[in-house]
């Protein structure tokens, strides 16, 4: 079963006067539906757009596995286990709360900072918090969190090219740039697709595009 979500469905969010423009597709913090609070362990895939010299100062995660992928800008990274990184576009920053961390994210460059982060629920809770980057990560190397059976594939498309969709219990598309052909929908950027026992599916590129899929095996046990 495949379900669209559009772009314009999206909670708005962030701070505007602060230069935070946030975008939610599941429900996040003052804004809650009961009916999409989470798609397998995936609990939030948000959209951020940061002004220079805004973001989000320390504050705290727990249990949570928190996994960025940078559009345009540069993000500044600092959390409470002494990480300071700069991720840029192409790379996957990973966040692994475990038992408990506090980060800092924010753009410290000149130009406007965009970037998609997801967040999933561990197969384990409680572990000792832990971190990393991939720099530069290309189209065929999978991105597995450690702590889950989730997989990130990013798809960069030329124009008709055609890429397959895993088979897995949960896949999640986010569109990042451009517009794609799925199961006879059409994604622009911003649109997702909710696929659950996806079988033999592919994607299409409809002109140059850039595609997260996240491939989820298993749900795992909340609270």
């Amino acid at each position: 079963m495949l379900h669209l979500w559009r772009s314009d469905d999206r909670y708005r969010g962030g701070d505007p006067e602060a230069g935070i423009d946030s975008r939610h597709a599941f429900s996040f913090s003052g804004f809650y539906d009961p009916d999409n609070v989470r798609f397998g362990p995936l609990v939030a895939c948000n959209e951020e757009r940061l002004e220079p010299g805004s973001g989000f100062d320390f504050h705290p995660h727990r249990d949570i596995e928190i996994v960025t992928w940078v559009v345009e800008g540069e993000l500044e990274h600092r959390d409470s286990t002494g990480q300071a990184t700069v991720v840029r576009p192409g790379d996957v920053q990973r966040l692994g709360a475990g038992s408990g961390v506090r980060h800092r994210e924010w753009n410290a460059g000149p130009e406007p900072l965009r970037f998609v982060q997801m967040w999933l629920f561990p197969g384990e809770f409680g572990a000792d918090p832990d971190y990393e980057v991939v720099r530069g990560i290309a189209d065929s190397t999978p991105f597995a969190l450690p702590r889950s059976e989730a997989v990130l594939h990013v798809r960069r498309l030329r124009d008709g090219e055609r890429a397959a969709v895993p088979d897995a219990a949960w896949v999640y598309v986010h569109q990042v740039r451009g517009r794609a052909a799925l199961g006879g929908e059409t994604l622009g950027p911003g649109d997702a697709a909710r696929v659950t026992g996806a079988r033999g599916l592919e994607v299409a590129a409809l002109g140059p595009a850039e595609l997260l899929v996240w491939e989820m095996h298993a749900e795992p046990e909340y609270g």
